[in-house]
């Protein structure tokens, strides 16, 4: 699976993003999910989604906040960040899994895009 994202910028405290993640390759994934890694920081969870059945998990910071969601026709993933905080600046990861238990660890997931910077402005 190769993993290509795009959508991240600079905004205001407030303000909202879209991410988007493309997914290519003939793998097979069951959980597809979003991490972020703030500068000098280790790579957090922040919201994931089963492929079929498209059950979601978040992280209790973005919880209420964010929705993750897939287009399985387009095998795009997506990530809204609405009311975004100057504590979600972080470069956002998108990655996919091939296990079937729900995890929130970067180390159980088995393909990687290559990261876009989100900034928050206060």
């Amino acid at each position: 699976v190769q993993l290509q994202a795009s959508g991240g910028g600079l905004v205001q405290a407030g303000g909202s993003l879209r991410l988007s993640c493309a997914a290519s390759g003939r793998s097979f994934s069951n959980y597809m999910g979003w991490f972020r890694q703030a500068p000098g920081k280790e790579r957090d969870f922040v919201a994931s989604i089963r492929w079929s059945g498209g059950s979601t998990f978040y992280a209790d910071s973005v919880e209420g906040r964010f929705n993750i969601s897939r287009d399985n026709a387009k095998k795009t993933l997506y990530l809204q960040m609405n009311s975004l905080k100057p504590d979600d600046t972080a470069v956002y990861y998108c990655a996919a899994r091939s296990g079937i238990i729900l995890t929130t660890s970067p180390l159980s997931y088995d393909y990687w895009g290559q990261g876009t910077l989100v900034t928050v402005s206060s």
